[in-house]
Parts: C-alpha cells; sequence; structure tokens
C-alpha cells in the first residue's frame, strides 16, 4: 500500500462554494486550519504522514508519539516536492487545495484532474442530498427538502410554514443557514437572490423536532464502490455550526438509536445508502464521506421518526475521525467526548487546557485512554482553537 500525505484544510466547503483557484479563507478559518494542522495525525495512521509546519507540531507529535506509536509523522512543506510515490489526501478537495499541492511540487498525475474536480463539487451538491432524500423513505422515516430557483416559490414556501430552514447548496458548516419564522423579510429576500445567482437556487426545508444528531459514515473506494464505515453520534450549536462528537463503540451508538427507531429501519437505510452512494460517486470520489441524519418527534409527538439523509458530506468529517480516534486509541466499553473548541484569547484557551490537564489526568494501560483529557494538537502562545477529548463514563453528551 502507498504511504498517504495528510492535510487538513476545513475551509474546504467555503472553497469549494467560492469554486476560485486562488481562493482566500478568511482569517479565522486561517487560524482554525493553522491551530489544527497535525490533528490527522490522529486519524491517518502510523505508516503515514501529516502535511504541518514544524514549529510547535513536531515536538508535540514526538511526545505524543512515545504514548501513542501508531501516529501519523511530520512532512513539512519544503519536504513535499522531494517525497515520491505517495497519495495526497487533504480533508476535502477543491480547486484551491489541489492548486496548493501543485505549487509544493506535487506532479499533475498524483492528483485529481481538473474534471474530477468539476464532478467532486457537482456531487456535494445539497441538490444531491434533495434528490436522495426520496429515495429513502422507507418506514419510521420522515423528511422532505426542496430545491428552488425562483424568489417566488422560495416566498411562497416561507409565508406558507410557521418556520423553516432556507440552505446555500454549498456552504461550510453552520454557514450559508437562514432560520425563517414565516415572514419573507428584505433580508431573506436579498439573501436568497445573492445564493440563487452565484449557485442557481437554494435549498428549503421544513423544521422538524429533533431529538438526537447522528450519521452514518462510509468511504468510497477507487472501484465506485461505497461502503458503511461506522456511526458517529454529535452535536451541533443552535446555528447549526459542529460542536462535537461523543466518544463510543458503534454498538453503543446503536443502542441509543434502536430506543427510538428500529433496527431493521437502520439497516434498510444503510444497505440503501451503500447502493445510491456508489451510483452517485461512481469512482469520482475516493475516501471518507459521511451522511448527516436526525431522529425527530413525529408530529403526535407519540412516535418517532428517522430522517435519513440531512446532508452528504464528500470529505473527511469530524464524526469520521471521532470514530477512527476511538477505535484505535480509547479502551472499548469506555465513554467520553471530543469537542472542538474556540476561545476569544489565546490566553483563555492555554488556562481552560491548564485547568482541563489539572482535573482529568490522562491515565493509560495498553497504549488506550482509560480515562482523562488530551489535546490532540499543541496548545501554543497563539492559538485560539483546540481539538480535545475527554474520556469519562459518567460525562453526559
Amino acid at each position: 500500500m502507498r504511504n498517504k500525505v495528510f492535510l487538513f484544510n476545513p475551509d474546504h466547503d467555503l472553497a469549494l462554494a467560492n469554486h476560485d483557484v486562488n481562493y482566500m479563507p478568511p482569517a479565522s478559518a486561517r487560524q482554525f486550519s493553522a491551530d489544527l494542522a497535525i490533528f490527522p495525525a490522529w486519524y491517518a495512521g502510523g505508516q503515514h504522514m501529516v502535511l504541518a509546519p514544524s514549529a510547535y507540531n513536531l515536538t508535540f507529535l514526538n511526545e505524543m508519539r512515545v504514548r501513542f506509536p501508531r501516529l501519523a509523522s511530520l512532512l513539512t512543506e519544503v519536504e513535499v516536492a522531494m517525497t515520491l510515490d505517495v497519495d495526497y489526501i487533504p480533508w476535502g478537495w477543491d480547486p484551491a487545495v489541489h492548486k496548493r499541492f501543485i505549487q509544493l511540487g506535487v506532479p499533475l498525475r498524483s492528483l485529481p484532474s481538473q474534471e474530477q474536480l468539476t464532478l467532486i463539487r457537482e456531487k456535494s451538491h445539497r441538490l444531491q442530498a434533495v434528490e436522495l432524500l426520496k429515495r429513502l423513505q422507507f418506514s419510521h422515516c420522515c423528511g422532505e427538502s426542496f430545491y428552488l430557483t425562483e424568489l417566488g416559490r422560495l416566498k411562497e414556501f416561507v409565508e406558507t410554514r410557521t418556520a423553516c430552514l432556507l440552505k446555500a447548496p454549498l456552504s461550510g458548516s453552520g454557514k450559508g443557514l437562514n432560520w425563517c419564522k414565516g415572514v419573507f423579510t428584505t433580508h431573506i429576500s436579498d439573501w436568497c437572490k445573492n445564493i440563487i445567482r452565484q449557485q442557481g437556487g437554494v435549498v428549503a426545508e421544513p423544521l422538524y423536532d429533533k431529538v438526537i444528531d447522528f450519521a452514518m459514515q462510509f468511504y468510497a473506494y477507487a472501484d465506485g464502490q461505497v461502503r458503511f464505515s461506522g456511526y458517529s453520534f454529535f452535536h451541533t450549536t443552535n446555528s447549526g455550526a459542529y460542536d462535537g462528537n461523543l466518544l463510543a463503540t458503534d454498538d453503543e451508538i446503536e443502542s441509543q438509536l434502536i430506543k427510538y427507531i428500529p433496527f431493521k429501519v437502520l439497516d434498510e437505510v444503510r444497505h440503501a445508502l451503500e447502493k445510491e452512494l456508489s451510483g452517485l460517486i461512481d469512482g469520482v470520489y475516493v475516501g471518507y464521506l459521511g451522511v448527516d441524519m436526525m431522529i425527530c418527534r413525529s408530529y403526535d409527538a407519540l412516535e418517532y421518526r428517522l430522517h435519513p439523509c440531512v446532508e452528504i458530506n464528500l470529505r473527511m468529517n469530524m464524526g469520521m475521525a471521532s470514530r477512527i480516534f476511538y477505535d484505535n486509541y480509547v479502551q472499548i466499553g469506555k465513554k467520553g467526548v471530543l469537542k472542538v473548541s474556540y476561545y476569544a484569547s489565546s490566553e483563555q484557551l492555554q488556562e481552560e487546557h491548564k485547568r482541563m490537564v489539572a482535573g482529568h489526568p490522562l491515565v493509560l494501560e495498553n497504549g488506550r485512554i482509560v480515562r482523562g483529557y488530551l489535546s490532540l494538537v499543541p496548545v501554543t502562545p497563539r492559538a485560539k482553537y483546540g481539538v480535545w477529548v475527554l474520556i469519562d463514563d459518567s460525562t453526559a453528551f
């Protein structure tokens, strides 16, 4: 098997929406990318590498590899041109990251073609989730989603519902969302006009009485087959942005889900998605992807329904990273959380890190975490973002 070089480019969704090779992400996204640059070491695997600056990251990685020998190693930008016969695996593929690899000296034969990049963008469009949802309406399932290209139809959709959600077809996590309360305001109208002009249409959805956010994770192989890789059980903020993942076995997550939805429904949806996604992706993309879902209360509030396709994330995602981290580094049967945090200042981040280290000492057995806190990236003097885990069976999620 060829070695791989992993890159954390969390601005991928924004770059995909922009679709310009010269796309420059906002300062906050650049800081997020820099602060978490070494994060792929936890899901890449020991024989592979992570493309990241050596400052802080190399020392951190060397310290971590003493306790976790299966972690990936570090590769700096100046070493790329001298590194032959490897595959490059970013968080997600878009024209901007493609250009970045070329500028570092990666040969074109090691990268997706321009046609592949165009198809990846097309298959990442939320219209794909709209169409797929229609084909997943099995027993105990729910969900409606519409791709509207005319302002008049969007106005009618908003004004005929007490509340609804409008989405840009291509946007980042928690971005490109407009929560509406029955009034098609000037702000909403202008936003819709802008999205239609830029992306061709707007996705419109009713709101649901959500109980649980979770996802089914898959891997798309080069031969076109897509196979189930596990579950992720996650939280989002009120704005819809990712907040954190439960760290637990697939069996534990499934045991929580079947309190609401029969196992046979989950199994039917999983097999249907393997077939549908294989046809959709058809070898254009190779790598992990996630299908976000939710369990909702039905209208009479006496039963529950599965919304089987809220989003399709045709890229690596925190849910899959959490799945791999748990399977490789946590003692099986233990539970915890993986969280992404932002602080207004680096001082606040450092203080919180010190508090967690003191309050939740890390305990390992045979290279696996039994309990305690661990930052998965270095807490540097300039960092404002962090990603960390806390293994504690009493942790509420």
